[in-house]
């Protein structure tokens, strides 16, 4: 089991929400705040925010795999990243 304090998991979320609206964005070609809205829409941004699903440890390209996979609606792969 890993241990880490709540602010180290807060920083995490922080981080990969960043890396994540900034990709977004520059995909997409959309203002960070439009991104920002539609990323915390999301199960994946839900997950996210779970200490418990330890997410936060994950890379930020993990992250992403699971949100495009959300986003195709292909739950399958969402549910194997």
């Amino acid at each position: 089991m890993v241990t880490y304090n709540e602010n180290t998991r807060k920083l995490l979320i922080d981080l990969h929400t960043v890396t994540l609206v900034d990709a977004l964005s520059k995909a997409e070609g959309k203002p960070a705040t439009e991104c920002l809205r539609a990323f915390m829409a999301t199960r994946t941004f839900d997950l996210l925010q779970d200490a418990d699903s330890y997410l936060c440890l994950e890379s930020p390209a993990y992250v992403m795999d699971m949100l495009e996979a959300e986003r195709a609606g292909d739950w399958d792969r969402w549910l194997e990243v």
